[in-house]
């Protein structure tokens, strides 16, 4: 890596700390909120963000920019914003309906949803460490899943955990989609179309729609800084980091959002979240480090074989 690359890496990697920071705080604030009603929730978060990316196109670019570039996208910014769109809405639901700990846990399964479809779909072979990650996160997962069949509320802990695979199924599809588009998608505007789609597609089924000025409060806040903010930070850092890398930082959003929870809202995980999640953490985490490992000694072997004489 040239010295000229490495303050845009550095940069990118906090980027992507500050991302996963922000995005972590959905649960506490979640759970502070007088309103439970998961698709008002929704209606308002995604509303804001509209908003607020809509602010940020007009500053950066100009509306009459963002226009053009949305009316000359091919079908893939569409679907890209299909996905977007699933995932504001599937995480908010599922938030009022299990716990913060499990929902985040069933979130970070995106980047092996990602491998899987990658190999289903773009003919991308998949290592051994994958498949052994996937066993290790399965078994983690089904680990969880059986514990809450113990529990007095298990149906609606499971719907939430249901409804919150929807997310890395969704993020896993947007990557793939994103891939085959190349750098010509203009990822920003698909943030925009994404939360305009999940307030609409919300709006009918949660009318009345109305929120106390304290939850509206809070609301904004998520919209702006928890939702807006960090994906466009995530736009940046991703066009300067490995895939692998990104992968791995977004981990940080489990652990964080997890902790929040416990220390803000009281929200302890159960022995079986713990087990169970520790085991999908430990099956994502060893691979993508693994990869990004082996990645950077190819790397590092084309340069030395690129100076030799």
């Amino acid at each position: 890596m040239s010295n000229a690359a490495r303050p845009d890496h550095a940069k990118a990697v906090l980027a992507m700390v500050v991302a996963t920071l922000l995005w972590s705080v959905a649960g506490v604030v979640t759970r502070q909120l007088h309103q439970q009603n998961g698709l008002v929730l929704v209606f308002w978060r995604s509303s804001f963000t509209v908003l607020a990316v809509l602010a940020w196109l007009a500053w950066s670019q100009g509306l009459r920019r963002a226009w053009v570039d949305v009316r000359g996208a091919s079908h893939l910014l569409w679907l890209s914003a299909f996905f977007w769109g699933v995932m504001f809405t599937a995480f908010m639901v599922a938030l009022t309906l299990t716990s913060v700990a499990q929902t985040l846990l069933t979130d970070s399964l995106s980047p092996l949803i990602a491998a899987v479809l990658g190999w289903l779909l773009l003919r991308h072979r998949l290592p051994g460490r994958t498949w052994a990650a996937i066993a290790l996160a399965m078994l983690g997962m089904g680990w969880m899943v059986w514990h809450d069949l113990q529990s007095p509320t298990s149906s609606m802990q499971l719907l939430g955990m249901l409804i919150a695979l929807a997310v890395p199924i969704a993020a896993a599809s947007n990557w793939v989609s994103l891939r085959r588009a190349g750098s010509g998608v203009p990822m920003q505007a698909a943030v925009l179309i994404g939360a305009l789609l999940s307030a609409l597609a919300v709006a009918l089924p949660a009318w009345p729609v109305g929120v106390d000025l304290h939850d509206l409060f809070w609301l904004g806040f998520l919209g702006v800084f928890q939702l807006a903010a960090p994906g466009l930070l995530a736009v940046w850092a991703a066009q300067r980091l490995a895939p692998a890398e990104v992968g791995l930082l977004g981990l940080l959003e489990t652990m964080f959002g997890t902790l929040w929870a416990w220390l803000g809202a009281g929200e302890q995980p159960s022995r079986g979240t713990l087990i169970g999640g520790a085991l999908v953490l430990t099956a994502l985490a060893a691979n993508e480090l693994l990869g990004w490992h082996r990645t950077r000694r190819r790397t590092v072997h084309t340069w030395l074989d690129a100076e030799t004489p």
